[in-house]
C-alpha cells in the first residue's frame, strides 16, 4: 500500500517523468475488477439519475441535430447566440406541436371507432372459433369464451390503449421541461462546453482532442439525422403497403412503425403486432399475412438498404450489442432507455474507434467487416500487366 501512495505523489508533482517511465503493469485479476466495478458504478448511476440524465441525453442528441440550424442562424443571418438558441427551440416545438396533433387526431378518430373494430373482432372471432370446431372437432368452448371476454375487455378500454401510446413518446411533464431547458442550455452554451472537454486533458494532448471532439460531433450529427431520415423513409414505405392492402389508419400505422424503428428488431416486431391486430380487426384475416409478409420485406429493405445508405455502416452496431443495449436500456430508464440507448451505443463506438487504446472496443460493437478482394498480377510482357480480381 504504502508503494502507491508513493507511486501516486511521485506521479502528481512529476507527471511527465511519470508518463516517461511507464513500469507499473497491474494483473489481469487487478484490471477485470477495477472495469467490472466501474461498470456496476455507473449503472448504478445512471439508475439514480434516470430523471435528469435521460433529458439530458435526448436534449443533447436533439441539440447536435439542431446544431446546424443555429450555426446557419449566426452565420449568415447574423443572429445572437441567445436569438438562434430560442429561434431552435421554436422550430423543434413546432415540430412536437404538429406530431402531437397528429396522433391526437388519429388517436380520437381510433377511439370513435373501438366499438366497430370490438364488434367485427368479435364476429371475426366467432367465425375462427366455428372453422377451428368443425376441423379439429376439438372443444374449446370455455377457453375461447375466456378468450373472447379478455380481448372484449381490452378493446372496450379505451385508455389502455391511449395510455400505452402516449407512454411511448413521453414521460411525463417534468420530462418534457428538463429536456427542454437542456436543449436551450446546450445550444446556447456549446462553446464553453467544448471548450472545456479540450482543456480539461493535458496540453500536448489538445491538438488530438480537438480532432476527435470534432469528429465526434459531426459523425453524431450526421447520425441523429441519419436516424431521422430513416424514420420517415420507413413510415413512407410501411403507410403505403398498409393503404394498399386497405388497412384502416394506414398511416398512424406507418409512422408508429417507424417511431417505434430506432428500437432495433424489438420496434419492428411490437409494430406488426399492432398493425396485425388492427388488420385482424378490420379486414379479413388473410391481409395479416400480407401485412407480415410486407413488414418482413420493409424490414429487410431498411436494414440492407435504407440504414446504411442514410445512417452509414461505420456507425452500424450489430445485432448482439444492439439486443443487449435495449435491455439494459429498459431497465435503467424504462421506455426511454429503449429508444436512447441505440444512440448512447453508436455515440460510444464513435469515441471508441477515434481514441488509442480502446478501437478492439469500437470494432466489438460494430459490423464484421467484409474482407477487401485482392489483386492478382500476372505479367504478360515487360511492359504490360493484367490485373483480375479474386
Amino acid at each position: 500500500m504504502n508503494k502507491f501512495v508513493k507511486l501516486a505523489v511521485f506521479s502528481y508533482f512529476y507527471p511527465a517523468d511519470f508518463e516517461i517511465m511507464n513500469f507499473i503493469r497491474l494483473p489481469f485479476l487487478v484490471k477485470l475488477t477495477l472495469v467490472v466495478i466501474s461498470i456496476i458504478g455507473l449503472g448504478y448511476l445512471l439508475a439514480l439519475g434516470e430523471s435528469i440524465l435521460a433529458p439530458f441525453f435526448l436534449a443533447f442528441l436533439m441539440a447536435m441535430l439542431f446544431l446546424p440550424v443555429a450555426t446557419f442562424l449566426e452565420k449568415r443571418l447574423r443572429f445572437t447566440r441567445s436569438l438562434s438558441t430560442i429561434t431552435s427551440v421554436l422550430i423543434m416545438l413546432t415540430i412536437l406541436t404538429g406530431l402531437i396533433y397528429f396522433f391526437g387526431s388519429q388517436l380520437s378518430d381510433f377511439s370513435k371507432d373501438i366499438p366497430h373494430l370490438r364488434e367485427q373482432f368479435t364476429k371475426v372471432f366467432n367465425d375462427l372459433q366455428e372453422w377451428v370446431s368443425k376441423t379439429f372437432h376439438v372443444k374449446i368452448d370455455e377457453q375461447l369464451d375466456y378468450l373472447d371476454q379478455g380481448l372484449n375487455k381490452l378493446l372496450s378500454s379505451s385508455g389502455v390503449i391511449l395510455g400505452f401510446t402516449f407512454g411511448i413518446f413521453s414521460t411525463g411533464l417534468g420530462f418534457f421541461v428538463f429536456f427542454i431547458l437542456f436543449f436551450i442550455f446546450i445550444l446556447n452554451y456549446r462553446r464553453i462546453l467544448n471548450n472545456f472537454i479540450v482543456t480539461v486533458f493535458n496540453e500536448k494532448h489538445k491538438a488530438s482532442v480537438q480532432e476527435v471532439v470534432n469528429e465526434v460531433r459531426i459523425m453524431t450529427k450526421k447520425y441523429i439525422f441519419g436516424l431521422c431520415l430513416q424514420v420517415v423513409i420507413v413510415s413512407i414505405f410501411t403507410s403505403t403497403l398498409l393503404t394498399i392492402l386497405g388497412v384502416k389508419y394506414a398511416i398512424l400505422l406507418g409512422v408508429l412503425t417507424g417511431l417505434l424503428n430506432v428500437i432495433p428488431y424489438l420496434g419492428i416486431c411490437i409494430a406488426l403486432l399492432i398493425s396485425c391486430f388492427i388488420a385482424f380487426a378490420t379486414t379479413t384475416p388473410s391481409t395479416c399475412i400480407y401485412v407480415l409478409i410486407g413488414y418482413i420485406g420493409v424490414h429487410i429493405v431498411d436494414g440492407n438498404i435504407v440504414l446504411p445508405f442514410v445512417v452509414g455502416s461505420k456507425v452500424k452496431i450489430n445485432a448482439l450489442f444492439s439486443f443487449l443495449g435495449i435491455i439494459i436500456g429498459e431497465h435503467l430508464w424504462g421506455i426511454a432507455g429503449m429508444f436512447l440507448c441505440i444512440p448512447a451505443i453508436a455515440i460510444l463506438k464513435i469515441i471508441f474507434e477515434r481514441v488509442e487504446g480502446l478501437q478492439p472496443w469500437g470494432k466489438l460493437l460494430g459490423e464484421e467487416e467484409k474482407p477487401h478482394k485482392k489483386k492478382k498480377k500476372y505479367k504478360i510482357s515487360k511492359n504490360i500487366t493484367l490485373e483480375e480480381m479474386d
